[in-house]
C-alpha cells in the first residue's frame, strides 16, 4: 500500500494543465482525370501537383512533440475513388519492422494509416490500415463502441520499400464507404505513422491524450466536388463442404456425417447513405470454438460473438448494450428438457444443440443530419429432438419454434460530440411461446471542451404470454456524471434494476434487482517522467443494494497504478477490500434467501515486456483472502510470446485458478434446506496458438485449448434465514455412495485454419477441428493422469472446406463495357 501510494504522489507530482483546445489543420484534394496506377510508386504526374502533409507530431510515446522520421501524404480524388499516397521516410530502412500477419491482425510490424469521417461528425469514421508487407487492417469507429476491427470492406493498396524509405499507395473506391450527397464535402480525416521499433505513432492532426475522444480530433480535407454515391451491390456466394466423425471409444462407437452447403451474401446501398447487408442461408461451422467452462454460478455464461455476419458494421446494434447477438441460432430453449418428456421405454437419438438461422438481414446508415438509422431482423427455423421407444418407433419433440428476432435503433448525433439513442429490440415467436420486447433510450452529453461528461438512459423490458391479461414488466435506468479530460478525470454513478426488468430474450444481463451507486478518481499522466513514459492510478468506491425489497447488498473500494517504463515495461497493482459483510441473493438459488459473504481483500498485479523482442512475458496474479480460516483464491497467468521470424510466431497461455475452501451453492435437500459446500475448486487452462504466415494473403493458424476443472467437496452446511451456515447431516452421496457433487470437468478444442484469399473479398478456407466436451465425478490425480485419459473420452473431429466468391457489380459492369 505505501508503494502504491507513494507512486500516486509521485504522478500527481508532475501535473500538468490540460491543453483542452484541439487545433484542426486543413488539406485540400485534387481532383484527377486519370486515375493513378495503384503499384507504390508515385511517380505519376498527378502525385506531384497535390497538396502535402507532413508535419506529424508524436502520439506516443512523446505526446505533442516532433517524430524520428518524417512522413508526406497526398490525396486525390476523382468520380470514382479516392486515391492516397504516402511517403514513410526512414533513415534507417533496414530497420522497418514487417511481421506478416493475417488480414485485421496487428503484430510487430510499422503501419501506415488513413482515418475518414465522411460526415465530419467527429464521432463516426473508416479506418484504412497497410502495413509494408502489404497487409491489409480496416475498421469502423464510434464515439460509443469504439474501434470495430470486425468491418471489412474491398480497397486496393500497394507497398514499395527502397534503401531509404518506404512507400504506399491506396485506392479507396467510394462503394466502400458512405457520404452524403452534398456538392462541395469536407471530411475529418487523419493519418497516421507507427514506428514500431522506437514504439512511436505519430499523428498529422496531433492527438492529444488529455482530451476525451479520438474522431474528434481529426483534422479536414477539403476541396471534394461533384462525387456521387455509386451503385453499391455486391453478391459474396459460398460453398461448402464438411466431413465430422463422431468416436466414443469407452463404447466402441463411430459415426461419420457429410454434408454441403451453399448459401450467399448481399450488400447494396439503397442509396447514398444506407446499406442492406442480407445473408442467405448461412454457414457458421469454420468459427472459432468457443471457450467452454465448468459453470457452478447462478448465472449463465457469455460467450464472445465469432460469426461474421453479427460482427461487421453492428455499432449502432450495440447501442444501449441491448443487443447480445448469440440468442440468435443459439441453444433451443428445450434442449435440456427433452429428457423431461420421455415416455417409458424412450431415448433421445438426437437433440440439436444449436438452432439454424434461415437468414438474417441488416439495414444501416446516416441521414444529412447525422441522424443514424438501424434494422436488424432475423428468422430462425423449428428445431426437433429426436425420441425412440423400444420398437424403434421414432417421434419429434418441438425444442424451439420459429422465431423472428428484430433490433431497431435511432441515433441522433448531437454538437459537442454528445448523441441521444433510441434502441428497440423485439421477439417473435411461433405459436403461444411467449413473446418479448425492450425500449430502451440513452443521451450523452459533452460540453464543448469535451472535459465534462454526463450520460443517463432508462430501459422498459415487456414479455407477452398466451394469456392476453399477463404481461410482466420490468425497467432500468440510470446516470454518470464525470469530469473526462485532462490529467485529473472523476465522477459519479447510480444505477437501478426492478426485480422483473429482463432484456435476456435478445440481450444479456446477468442478474436484476439491485441498485449501485459510485465514485471514482483517476490520474492520468501521458507524457515522459523520471524512468516512466505513461502512468495512470485509480480510486474508487461501490456501494450496492437489492432494489427489492430494499436491502444492502456490497460495499467495497478499490485502487489500481500503472506504468509504461522507459524500456516499455508496462506493469501495475491493484486493491479491492469489501470492508464490512456483504450478502449475495442470488447464490441461493431461492427468492428471498442470500448468503453472507466474509470480509475479504484481494491485491495483485500485472507486468508485460517489451513485444517488439522475439521473447516476450506477461504475466499476472492476485490473491483474495477472506476473514474466515483456510479460505483463499489464488489466481497466477504466465503467457510467453516466441517470434522465431517474420512468417513464424507461438503464443502460449498457462493460467492456474486455485479457490480453496471455497462456499457455494449444492443443492435443496429432502427436507427443503438450502445446502452450501465447502469445497476446493482447481482449475488450470494450456493455451497454444501459433501461425505461419506466407504471404500477405495466405496464412496458417493453429489454437489448441484445454480446460480443466474440478470441485472436490469437503463438507456440507445448512444456509440458515440469517444469510449464515450451520451444520448439516447431508452427506452428498446417493443411495449406492456415489459421489453426487464432484466435478471432473474436460474441454479441449483444436482450431487448425488455412486461409488463402485468392481475390479481394475471396477466400479459400480450410479448417480442422477437434472437439472433447466431458464432465464426470471421478477426479483424476494429478493435471497429466487427466490429459491421458481424454483418448477415452467422446470426441469430434471435422474436416470442412470453404469457397467465398466476392462479385461486385460494377466491376461486372465494367468488363461487360471492355468486352
Amino acid at each position: 500500500m505505501r508503494i502504491m501510494l507513494a507512486f500516486i504522489f509521485l504522478s500527481v507530482c508532475n501535473y500538468t494543465i490540460a491543453n483542452d483546445s484541439i487545433v484542426i489543420r486543413n488539406l485540400s484534394a485534387l481532383r484527377i482525370e486519370e486515375a493513378p496506377k495503384i503499384d507504390g510508386f508515385l511517380d505519376e504526374e498527378v502525385w506531384k501537383g497535390a497538396e502535402i502533409a507532413t508535419d506529424f507530431t508524436q502520439g506516443e510515446p512523446n505526446p505533442g512533440e516532433s517524430p524520428s522520421q518524417k512522413t508526406e501524404v497526398r490525396v486525390l480524388y476523382d468520380d470514382e475513388a479516392i486515391y492516397i499516397g504516402a511517403i514513410m521516410y526512414d533513415v534507417s530502412a533496414d530497420s522497418i519492422m514487417r511481421q506478416l500477419s493475417n488480414r485485421d491482425d496487428e503484430e510487430n510490424t510499422d503501419v501506415f494509416a488513413v482515418m475518414l469521417d465522411t460526415y465530419n461528425d467527429d464521432q463516426n469514421a473508416y479506418g484504412f490500415v497497410i502495413h509494408p508487407t502489404g497487409v491489409q487492417w480496416d475498421a469502423r469507429y464510434s464515439a460509443s463502441q469504439g474501434q470495430d476491427v470486425s468491418w471489412d470492406a474491398v480497397w486496393k493498396s500497394e507497398v514499395r520499400i527502397d534503401a531509404t524509405n518506404w512507400y504506399v499507395e491506396m485506392k479507396i473506391p467510394y462503394s466502400a464507404i458512405r457520404f452524403s450527397k452534398e456538392e462541395v464535402q469536407t471530411w475529418g480525416i487523419n493519418f497516421g505513422r507507427k514506428i514500431r521499433r522506437f514504439r512511436e505513432f505519430n499523428w498529422w492532426n496531433t492527438l492529444n491524450p488529455e482530451i476525451d475522444g479520438f474522431v474528434n480530433q481529426f483534422g479536414q480535407l477539403n476541396g471534394i466536388r461533384g462525387i456521387k454515391s455509386p451503385v453499391r451491390l455486391a453478391f459474396i456466394p459460398y460453398v461448402s463442404t464438411y466431413y465430422e466423425n463422431y468416436k466414443d471409444p469407452a463404447a466402441g462407437t463411430s459415426s461419420d456425417a457429410y454434408s454441403i452447403n451453399g448459401g450467399m451474401d448481399i450488400k447494396y446501398g439503397i442509396n447514398d447513405a444506407f446499406t442492406l447487408d442480407m445473408t442467405l442461408i448461412p454457414d457458421f461451422g469454420q468459427v472459432q470454438s468457443d471457450n467452454q467452462v465448468l459453470n457452478l454460478s447462478p448465472f449463465e455464461v457469455r460467450f464472445d460473438e465469432k460469426r461474421p455476419f453479427f460482427m461487421e458494421g453492428t455499432e449502432l446494434f450495440n447501442k444501449g448494450g441491448l443487443f447480445y447477438s448469440r440468442r440468435i441460432g443459439g441453444t433451443p430453449a428445450g434442449y435440456y428438457d427433452v429428457g423431461d418428456q420421455l415416455e417409458s421405454g424412450e431415448t433421445i437419438t438426437e437433440n440439436p444443440n444449436e438452432v439454424q438461422l434461415i437468414n438474417s438481414t441488416k439495414i444501416s446508415g446516416r441521414t444529412k443530419r447525422n441522424l443514424g438509422i438501424g434494422v436488424l431482423n432475423a428468422v430462425t427455423a423449428r428445431t426437433f429432438a429426436t425420441v425412440k421407444d423400444s420398437l424403434g418407433v421414432a417421434r419429434a419433440i418441438l425444442t424451439e419454434p420459429m422465431v423472428n428476432y428484430n433490433v431497431f435503433v435511432l441515433d441522433q448525433t448531437l454538437k459537442n460530440n454528445s448523441s441521444i439513442s433510441l434502441i428497440n429490440t423485439h421477439v417473435f415467436r411461433e405459436g403461444d411461446k411467449m413473446d418479448a420486447n425492450v425500449t430502451g433510450s440513452e443521451l450523452k452529453l459533452r460540453n464543448k471542451k469535451n472535459s465534462v461528461s454526463f450520460d443517463m438512459g432508462g430501459v422498459l423490458s415487456q414479455k407477452y404470454y398466451n394469456n392476453p391479461d399477463s404481461l410482466d414488466l420490468g425497467f432500468t435506468y440510470g446516470m454518470k456524471l464525470g469530469k473526462i479530460g485532462g490529467n485529473l478525470q472523476y465522477g459519479v454513478w447510480y444505477f437501478a434494476e426492478s426485480d422483473t426488468y429482463d432484456p435476456n430474450d435478445l440481450g444479456f444481463l446477468y442478474n436484476n434487482n439491485e441498485t449501485g451507486t459510485g465514485a471514482y478518481l483517476n490520474y492520468n499522466v501521458y507524457k515522459p517522467y523520471w524512468i516512466i513514459l505513461r502512468s495512470w492510478s485509480s480510486i474508487e468506491v461501490n456501494y450496492g443494494r437489492l432494489y427489492k425489497p430494499d436491502k444492502f447488498a456490497s460495499f467495497s473500494m478499490a485502487a489500481n497504478v500503472g506504468a509504461t517504463f522507459r524500456n516499455y515495461m508496462t506493469a501495475g497493482m491493484f486493491v479491492n477490500y469489501q470492508p464490512v459483510e456483504t450478502y449475495d441473493f442470488f447464490e441461493p438459488r431461492i427468492w428471498g434467501r442470500y448468503y453472507t459473504n466474509p470480509v475479504d481483500v484481494n491485491f495483485g498485479g500485472f507486468f508485460s515486456s517489451d513485444y517488439r523482442k522475439k521473447f516476450a512475458l506477461d504475466g499476472n496474479g492476485n490473491l483474495r483472502t477472506y476473514d474466515e480460516s483456510g479460505r483463499y483464491r489464488l489466481n497466477v497467468t504466465l503467457e510467453p510470446r516466441f517470434r522465431l521470424n517474420d512468417h513464424l510466431s507461438f503464443q502460449y497461455e498457462i493460467e492456474s485458478y486455485n479457490f480453496i475452501n471455497d462456499i457455494g451453492y449444492a443443492a435443496i435437500d429432502s427436507v427443503d434446506n438450502i445446502i452450501f459446500g465447502k469445497r476446493d475448486l482447481l482449475t488450470l487452462i494450456n493455451e497454444l496458438e501459433a501461425a505461419y504466415i506466407f504471404t500477405n494473403r495466405m496464412g496458417l493458424s493453429l489454437r489448441v485449448r484445454h480446460y480443466w476443472s474440478t470441485a472436490t467437496y469437503k463438507d456440507f452446511f445448512v444456509l440458515d434465514h440469517s444469510g449464515y451456515l450451520t451444520d448439516s447431516d447431508y452427506s452428498g452421496e446417493d443411495d449406492a455412495g456415489s459421489l453426487l457433487h464432484n466435478v471432473n470437468f474436460n474441454a479441449f478444442n483444436i482450431d487448425l485454419v488455412y486461409t488463402w484469399v485468392f481475390a479481394p473479398g475471396s477466400e479459400i478456407k480450410i479448417v480442422w477441428k477437434n472437439s472433447i466436451l466431458h464432465q464426470g465425478s471421478e477426479i483424476a490425480d494429478d493435471y497429466f493422469k487427466n490429459f491421458e485419459e481424454l483418448g477415452d473420452l467422446p470426441q469430434t473431429n471435422s474436416f470442412s472446406i470453404k469457397v467465398l466468391y466476392y462479385l461486385d457489380y460494377l466491376s461486372l459492369r465494367r468488363k461487360n463495357r471492355k468486352v
